[in-house]
């Protein structure tokens, strides 16, 4: 008998049965879910932070938007920040400081009185609570190559796992009040930062001083990867302009904010269940084939809930581009480890993490801006080209990628 960790496999020849790569995770990787579902299901401030501050504040909503813009400022920062640091005082450390500090600036935003103290603390909430995903990124993929696509879809499974929690929670808690959504969301953050601290070692591969190499010079001569970040940025510009479109079609269409959470909470049920088996189903399929057809069905989707008036047609729609959106996550983090050198993989998967970032901001303003000014035809003609030209752009790149691979 031969035993592998936990399990015991029974020995046979090599002739007879094929080599296979170890593909259990370590426990590394289930602490590092485990970090993604408490910090994702007790993030409940940013959630409701306009109604908390139009409502319980008295803000106007000006005021309320400059505040969320502030956290946005902090969250592209975040990704930087959290990749640049976890390649110089490691993984951990910086998962502790981003966990620890996200603790603080909650309690700063919810005892700050004047704008301009609240514009402060919001911005250190956004480039706090941010700062732990590029340095959990940068740690998986210190990991061997072939357990990366199912560590990073254990966590992305977690993560939104403890983002329906959230939903939930929030939902009921703030109608009793927003104190209790401020200390679940400390108390969240402190018990991250404690399962760090108890079950996360670091990984960072050791590197001299002398030899360790700046980011930047790095990367602007690496096109692969400049090209790979720039088609992600379009992506998650197309994707996550649907929460903005989205509802506001319904709502032309006569649905209701009750139908439009029951179509919405579709996209969250099908990841939960799905987003497994997609794991098993794609893990070790050419990475940039996978991510071309999932980003050609999220513009099929964008396309698609611009021509249905139903919500058996919307809930279709948002099940075609979630099952793209699962694609894309399952080799987004696995595809950027294996472009990043092993003494930079902090900073490489911060710059990945920052093409969410940007989408997030970019996203909703061009969304709104052609629904308004061009009308759905013009959303949905432009989802469909976004989404093939995506398609095209990534076969285009993908020889690149796998001789980039295969080198390293």
């Amino acid at each position: 008998m031969t035993t592998y960790g936990t399990q015991t496999l029974a020995a046979a020849p090599a002739a007879d049965r094929p080599v296979r790569p170890r593909l259990d995770l370590p426990q590394l990787v289930w602490a590092l879910a485990a970090t993604q579902f408490v910090s994702r299901a007790g993030s409940l401030v940013r959630s409701f932070l306009v109604l908390y501050l139009t409502q319980d504040r008295h803000f106007s909503l000006a005021t309320a938007g400059a505040v969320v813009a502030a956290v946005g400022v902090g969250d592209v920062g975040s990704q930087l920040l959290g990749g640049w640091l976890g390649d110089r005082i490691g993984r951990r450390h910086t998962m502790l400081v981003g966990f620890s500090g996200t603790a603080v600036a909650l309690v700063g935003l919810g005892a700050a009185d004047t704008v301009p103290a609240i514009c402060a603390a919001a911005f250190g909430v956004g480039l706090m609570s941010e700062l732990h995903r590029p340095a959990a990124s940068a740690a998986v993929a210190d990991l061997p190559a072939p357990q990366r696509v199912r560590a990073f879809g254990l966590l992305f499974w977690a993560a939104n796992l403890g983002f329906s929690v959230a939903t939930v929670t929030a939902g009921n808690l703030a109608q009793t009040g927003y104190g209790p959504l401020f200390w679940i969301n400390i108390t969240a953050a402190i018990t991250a930062a404690l399962i760090v601290w108890r079950r996360v070692p670091e990984t960072r591969p050791p590197t001299a001083e002398h030899t360790r190499r700046a980011l930047l010079p790095v990367l602007l001569r690496d096109r692969p990867m400049i090209a790979m970040a720039g088609i992600h940025i379009v992506y998650f510009t197309l994707f996550l302009q649907t929460f903005t479109t989205l509802p506001l079609l319904m709502s032309t269409d006569g649905h209701g904010p009750a139908t439009y959470g029951a179509v919405l909470a579709l996209n969250g049920l099908t990841i939960v269940a799905a987003q497994p088996l997609a794991v098993r189903l794609l893990t070790g399929r050419d990475r940039t084939t996978v991510l071309a057809v999932s980003m050609l069905l999220v513009g099929a989707g964008v396309g698609l809930s611009t021509i249905v008036h139903g919500g058996a047609g919307y809930a279709g729609s948002v099940l075609v581009w979630t099952l793209g959106q699962i694609g894309v996550a399952v080799m987004f983090g696995a595809t950027f480890a294996d472009l990043a050198p092993a003494d930079l993989r902090g900073g490489y998967m911060g710059v990945a993490s920052t093409t969410f970032s940007i989408g997030a901001v970019f996203g909703p303003l061009t969304g709104a801006f052609l629904l308004d000014h061009a009308g759905p035809s013009t959303l949905g003609t432009a989802g469909v080209i976004i989404g093939l030209a995506l398609f095209a752009g990534l076969l285009a790149l993908g020889p690149t990628i796998r001789r980039r691979t295969s080198a390293q």
